[in-house]
């Protein structure tokens, strides 16, 4: 049972359906075309801000869709690994693509945090989960690293089948309903130990 279609959780589906669209067209570069970078600002930032980015004192809190323009811009001419990247294939190889990830990304953004990054790098690549207070809790790991990655594929490694069929597949924004994209096994990490980090905390 996935998402209810207008719930919060949801926003994860749309920002990850839109982007994907892109990637299985062979036309990442057309993100930040003119055509479609407010939209692809725009899917991004409402994503992030239904996952708490935009609270507090964080500095996106002060901006406008806008302001993700350099973003989307390095989502689009990022490395092309990226996007098979998922918690089966943390390799020394591909952890080192994901490293070079949050540098393009953090010097499109200037200030970010773990957190920040590690939900830009799920809603459109699902290739890691969202390293939050939460989720680190729960993983028990309280930092964003090549170590608690390595934890991370560790874990699916030695849970491959349970998680596996916990894959759901995604909504579609107009309908609500499935389509044949399914939930990477980052994003099913990433749900089970945000979970266990919230009950642990309680």
């Amino acid at each position: 049972q996935g998402a209810n279609p207008i719930d919060r959780a949801a926003s994860f589906d749309y920002c990850f359906n839109f982007f994907q669209s892109f990637h299985e067209a062979g036309n990442v570069a057309a993100l930040a075309a003119p055509e479609h970078l407010q939209q692809s600002c725009l899917h991004l930032g409402f994503y992030l801000a239904s996952w708490g980015m935009y609270r507090g004192s964080a500095d996106l809190l002060q901006r406008s869709a806008r302001h993700l323009v350099p973003t989307v811009e390095a989502i689009a001419g990022m490395n092309p690994l990226v996007w098979d990247i998922d918690a089966d294939c943390y390799t020394e190889s591909n952890i080192e693509v994901l490293g070079a990830a949050r540098e393009t990304l953090g010097r499109a953004l200037g200030s970010m945090s773990d957190t920040l990054f590690t939900k830009i790098m799920l809603g459109v690549f699902g290739c890691v989960p969202a390293f939050d207070q939460y989720f680190k809790r729960g993983l028990e790991r309280w930092t964003y690293g090549p170590a608690s990655l390595a934890r991370v594929g560790e874990i699916y490694a030695n849970n491959k089948a349970l998680i596996d069929r916990y894959r759901i597949p995604t909504l579609e924004f107009l309908t609500g309903e499935p389509t044949h994209r399914r939930y990477t096994r980052a994003k099913v990490l990433d749900m089970a130990f945000f979970i266990k980090g919230m009950r642990s905390g309680q």
